[in-house]
């Protein structure tokens, strides 16, 4: 039971006012009475706002289904389903061209390319290992995963293997810090000359094909630190002869550590299950601990226990002398909730307030102790604050995020613009209105992005009533998939956004598939993006191979004088048209999506894990969040009211995964079985999901999810 106390005219729970008096806003020159006194009056200002837009959603939604359904039967007129959607304000007039004219942005999100990292605020461990995965060891991310053919033989290090780590990371320093002669596989030696870094081969002294990418260096005895940049993203030859696997080698290289996780998301949203007050704290503490610098959290790992805490800065000399700094830490973003839910952290005349909102005061004010600091590390030395705000509808919901922010820079004291916004691109509404949302944020923004599950979930819903859609399989060829791709990169630099934002792409989803992600994910750089989503520290080692060998920069010069992706091809829903499925590929679907939805909502609902690798149905871990959910659901939904499957045929998968997902927790001894009895909580909302999908607001999760996990968790007091 939640205890409330009275903050200007607000009831604020106790824990929460707790953190923000006296965790937060001490040290930060802020008046409490003032702060609540102005967020008091932001909600009564813009509450009502909020919720006209979401009355405007549904209604959009509704026209929008009452247009299809009049036409059931008829052939798809493209031109006639534009029209409409300009009528009804679904899609808007584009105005003149502009430039965003965003300042004060640090160079890892403006004018690096490099990988970009997602992770659960509300974990803090996790929350410190993104942080920390500004640096990856390359011979580790090889060693220890399928990157390299085989595997490690044997208890300890396998000799054999470690060659296999050295012999590609050679490779790949010829194509990315090339010698001007002969290959980094045959240096015998690498020292300083100077002012420059040269190599031994052949008995032969050579120099780097671009001796200026030599940045700086620490060397003690026998070891030493050598540190390039390629790309802007740098390279570290760490020399230990004394090292077993320095000893090995000819020039004494124990390993290449790369720059890796140029920034990271700490995510408030899709990947947490906070449900209620207590939760939000959490979050918000965790947060608070990375602006302030001294999270820290203690874990026992191979019978030890173990504390971590963030990273510090790389201290070199620079090649002619000086002191050379390089962030040990990711650049931290932090990812807001949407307009649609709300909270009972804070109610206003009794009444639960929007968490967006709330989300939006509380990591403000938490990253003001960054922008304090004048020394020693720092999340942004430019002085701003990154807040990604997900699941906008439409350029004029991207405008009540700005005048939101804005409330919030005044309520806390700061510079206008202070708040850098990211807008992710992942409702249908937004992709085809993406230009004139940017336009609204161009003092502000600094990240676009796509995301493949969240926007297939919108497109669903949005065309629900017009047809069965094609396997989820096949949406990843659909023809609006592909011009929603191109069309953010598009969007993105056409206004601007080269040099001084993230264009980014969404997430690879297979952890312990590094083999294939190397091969697939170097699409995303080619692509136009200078930023994409990977799944942990060791694949953004990898991943971060990618930007040395393409350079992201030109390849968007390149692409700026293209075609434009057309609006026409991204409004065509992929839809079956009369196309008939065979019994085994309803089937096989009908499992997949049921499987996937048990797996994520019995950890979400029974233990409050909102991100996690959750077994496929072929026991392939793939990291879930609610946008995997979200597309699942609507899925099943959408088949079930065009009769492709029956509530009975969909009841009947949900037991058999069921037990299918039972199995595969078996070694989870917090993990509660959902079979034989399918009466608790979590199966119940996976049925939720499913059977009231249609009814689901955008066919989000969070109204199902949220009330169940309330109930499980009154249930487990």
């Amino acid at each position: 039971m939640t205890t409330y106390v009275t903050r200007a005219g607000l009831d604020v729970a106790a824990e929460l006012a707790a953190l923000m008096e006296n965790d937060v806003f001490p040290g930060l020159g802020l008046d409490a009475d003032a702060v609540w006194s102005g967020y008091a009056a932001m909600l009564t200002d813009m509450v009502p706002e909020n919720r006209r837009l979401l009355a405007v959603r549904e209604e959009m939604q509704r026209q929008i289904d009452a247009y299809v359904l009049e036409r059931k039967g008829q052939p798809w007129d493209g031109a006639e389903y534009e029209a409409f959607l300009r009528q009804i304000g679904y899609l808007v007039e584009e105005g003149e061209a502009f430039e965003i004219e965003t300042a004060a942005v640090d160079p890892e999100i403006a004018s690096v390319a490099g990988p970009q990292l997602v992770v659960p605020v509300m974990n803090a461990r996790f929350a410190l290992n993104a942080a920390n995965a500004r640096w990856g060891s390359l011979y580790d991310a090889l060693y220890g995963t399928d990157a390299l053919p085989g595997a490690p033989e044997g208890k300890g290090y396998d000799p054999k293997r470690g060659a296999q780590a050295v012999a590609w990371s050679a490779d790949f320093l010829d194509k990315a810090v090339p010698l001007a002669k002969g290959s980094h596989a045959d240096v015998t030696a690498y020292r300083r000359d100077g002012a420059a870094l040269v190599a031994e081969v052949g008995g032969e002294t050579v120099g780097f094909a671009d001796a200026a990418g030599f940045v700086g260096y620490t060397e003690e005895g026998d070891k030493a630190s050598y540190v390039l940049v390629n790309n802007g993203m740098h390279i570290e030859l760490l020399i230990d002869p004394s090292h077993p696997v320095g000893a090995a080698h000819a020039a004494g290289l124990r390993d290449v550590v790369l720059e890796s996780a140029l920034t990271a998301i700490q995510d408030c949203e899709d990947s947490v299950a906070a449900v209620d007050a207590e939760d939000k704290v959490t979050v918000y503490g965790n947060w608070l601990g990375l602006m302030k610098g001294d999270l820290a959290e203690t874990f026992t790992k191979g019978g030890q226990e173990m504390t971590r805490r963030l990273n510090a800065d790389k201290v070199l000399t620079g090649p002619e002398g000086g002191e050379v700094v390089l962030p040990g830490r990711a650049v931290l973003l932090v990812r807001n909730v949407g307009h649609l839910m709300t909270t009972d952290a804070v109610k206003l005349n009794g009444e639960e307030t929007p968490e967006g909102m709330l989300d939006a005061l509380c990591t403000v004010a938490c990253a003001m102790h960054d922008l304090q600091k004048t020394e020693g590390p720092r999340n942004s030395r430019a002085g701003s604050v990154y807040v990604v705000k997900p699941k906008m509808h439409g350029p004029e919901e991207v405008a009540f995020a700005d005048q939101m922010y804005g409330r919030v820079e005044q309520i806390l004291g700061l510079a206008a613009n202070t708040v850098k916004l990211g807008v992710m691109d992942e409702e249908r509404r937004t992709s085809a209105n993406l230009r004139e949302c940017i336009r609204q944020v161009k003092d502000r923004l600094v990240f676009i992005n796509t995301g493949f599950l969240d926007r297939t979930g919108d497109e669903i819903h949005t065309s629900m009533q017009a047809g069965a859609f094609i396997p989820k399989d096949e949406m990843k060829t659909a023809l609006w998939l592909t011009t929603y791709e191109n069309g953010n990169v598009d969007a993105g630099l056409a206004t601007g956004m080269q040099g001084k934002g993230q264009i980014g792409k969404g997430m690879w989803a297979k952890p312990d598939m590094m083999d294939e992600m190397l091969d697939a994910k170097i699409g995303h750089p080619k692509s136009g993006a200078n930023t994409a989503w990977v799944p942990s520290p060791t694949a953004a080692t990898l991943h971060a191979t990618h930007y040395h060998q393409v350079d992201v920069f030109a390849v968007q010069d390149d692409m700026k004088s293209r075609e434009a992706a057309s609006l026409s091809d991204l409004l065509m829903p992929p839809l079956l048209a009369g196309r008939n499925l065979t019994d085994e590929e309803v089937r096989r679907d009908l499992d997949n999506n049921c499987q996937g939805i048990l797996g994520y909502v019995v950890r979400w609902v029974d233990q409050g894990v909102g991100c996690s690798k959750v077994p496929d149905i072929n026991d392939v871990g793939l990291m879930e969040d609610r946008a995997t959910l979200r597309i699942s659901s609507q899925y099943l939904a959408n088949w079930l009211l065009h009769g492709l499957v029956t509530e009975e045929q969909v009841m009947d998968s949900l037991k058999r995964m069921a037990q299918e997902v039972d199995r595969q927790n078996v070694g989870d001894a917090a993990y509660t079985p959902m079979a034989p009895g399918y009466d608790g909580v979590a199966f119940a909302a996976a049925c939720d999901l499913i059977f009231k999908g249609v009814e689901q607001p955008s066919g989000y999760t969070e109204p199902v999810l949220h009330a169940r996990r309330r109930e499980a968790k009154a249930l487990q007091a």
